[in-house]
């Protein structure tokens, strides 16, 4: 059964002793406790606060719950254009949160039973190491335990960067945390982080009612992405009535968020002062490795303070892994998963590494953007001539004119000396779902005229595959200097 904390102290129980112990409990370290306690052996998972990890309680699900009533809030604002009078309508953010929270509750007690039906010992208290593959952890009753594994995981996950900037601590801006659990709706919610956090909850506030800034460093929103990906999402928000204000520099902030806050930032040289009631910031991540004894563990840190690991997600201490955010992996949940696939398989002595994987991506704004594989940029950057497919989601998906989201493209990067597709970006209602079809392809190896060739169901979204792939694509030589020119 699920043991959660305990009541004896380190001192009288003494060090308990297992196979393997977990220090958080996000996606990574929670399917390698289920995993190792089926088979037998003993596991103890640490959680200071969050069972499951921060997916399930304050990040990846409770955001998109909130997103979701958002789109139903977009709908009701678009009625008459689905024929529909709707005599108008209030948002109560009270009760949108309380729907979020319901959620959050039931997906916990899932938790719950994986731990019992796994005989894990579910300790919730904070851990830190007290010398190599050994933990102390305060349990909430004021009392201490002591643990050692035989193999021990980090996976103590990021949380949101607050950058050291004049007045800003002290205006306690809101994180996603805190704006997942707003009960009411920002008057003029200011938006520090053009990236999926920001850009995600400010379309949400927005079609909530809130007036939303977005402020962002760089020249353009998610400015890592292509050209035309940027272009599209800057249209979106400010179709959307979102006000950008792109290539700052914060200077300063002052007030208080959720009463008044004001921010003087510089702009293309000039000082520019903003106001609103909310302040939310979405600018970044910082590991959680602070406190936690590592360098008694021999656990080394990045430059940056994640956790040192190899390709194997050995960390420098021997017997000690990390996964997940904390480990420098892609800020997914899905690749956390795949962190734990990787440890579980060197554990039992396998050579898996996480060198050369396929990183899909999904930005949940509504429509959606979805990527894997390389992008035109990562492709030029390499000078990797390719053959670029796309084609506009008006054009060639006929799904979308029923449901009225006609916003959007897919294009797809083929390589030049074979079949082979090395890329896919969709933006457009059902992205996401569009992607793993592609994905699934790109997995098995085939041929993009596997795809072409396809009979796929009529009128579906992923029949937009067959059109993508059947279009004519226009080659894209860096390497010989060719430019671009039709076939």
């Amino acid at each position: 059964m699920t043991r959660i904390s305990s009541n004896q102290s380190g001192k009288d129980a003494g060090t308990a002793e297992y196979d393997l112990v977990i220090l958080g409990s996000g996606a990574g370290g929670k399917l390698a406790a289920w995993t190792y306690g089926k088979q037998g052996k003993r596991v103890a998972v640490i959680e200071r606060k969050y069972i499951g990890g921060a997916c399930p309680n304050i990040a990846c699900l409770p955001s998109k719950n909130i997103i979701h009533s958002a789109k139903v809030a977009s709908y009701f604002d678009r009625a008459k254009e689905f024929g529909i009078d709707n005599k108008g309508f209030a948002i109560d953010m009270g009760a949108v949160r309380e729907r979020k929270r319901k959620m959050v509750s039931g997906l916990v007690d899932v938790h719950l039973e994986h731990y019992k039906a796994s005989g894990t010992d579910l300790i919730i208290g904070s851990g830190r190491f007290i010398g190599p593959k050994t933990l102390e952890v305060a349990l909430p009753d004021g009392t201490t335990r002591q643990v050692r594994g035989t193999n021990v995981m980090i996976d103590t996950g990021t949380h949101a960067a607050i950058e050291p900037i004049p007045g800003l601590a002290e205006a306690e801006p809101l994180t996603h945390v805190e704006a997942l659990e707003l009960d009411e709706i920002p008057e003029h919610l200011l938006v520090l982080g053009g990236g999926y956090v920001g850009l995600e909850l400010s379309q949400a506030m927005r079609r909530f009612g809130s007036k939303v800034t977005i402020i962002e460093r760089h020249d353009r929103l998610v400015h890592q992405e292509d050209d035309d990906v940027t272009d599209a999402l800057r249209s979106l928000f400010e179709d959307d009535g979102i006000e950008l204000v792109l290539n700052t520099r914060l200077k300063r902030a002052s007030g208080k968020s959720g009463d008044s806050v004001k921010i003087v930032l510089e702009q293309n040289g000039a000082e520019k002062t903003l106001t609103g009631t909310h302040l939310l910031v979405a600018a970044g991540r910082v590991p959680n490795t602070k406190d936690i004894g590592l360098d008694l563990a021999g656990v080394k840190l990045t430059d940056d303070g994640y956790v040192q690991v190899n390709e194997r997600l050995e960390t420098t201490a021997p017997g000690v892994w990390a996964v997940g955010d904390v480990a420098g992996s892609p800020k997914f949940t899905h690749i956390s998963a795949d962190d734990f696939r990787v440890v579980l398989a060197n554990i039992a002595g396998g050579k898996s590494v996480t060198t050369n994987r396929q990183v899909p991506s999904c930005l949940f704004t509504d429509p959606e953007l979805a990527h894997v594989g390389l992008s035109e940029k990562q492709a030029k950057a390499r000078g990797l001539p390719y053959r670029l497919f796309k084609i506009t989601m008006a054009d060639a998906v006929l799904r979308v004119h029923t449901l009225s989201e006609t916003r959007g493209f897919l294009k797809a990067l083929v390589e030049t000396n074979s079949d082979r597709i090395i890329g896919f970006t969709a933006f457009g209602v059902g992205a996401g779902e569009i992607m793993a079809a592609v994905q699934v392809a790109m997995i098995a190896g085939l041929p993009y005229t596997a795809l072409s060739d396809a009979i796929i169901a009529h009128p579906t979204l992923a029949e937009g595959i067959g059109s993508l792939f059947g279009s004519a694509p226009e080659v894209i030589d860096l390497r010989q200097e060719k430019g671009k020119s039709r076939v």
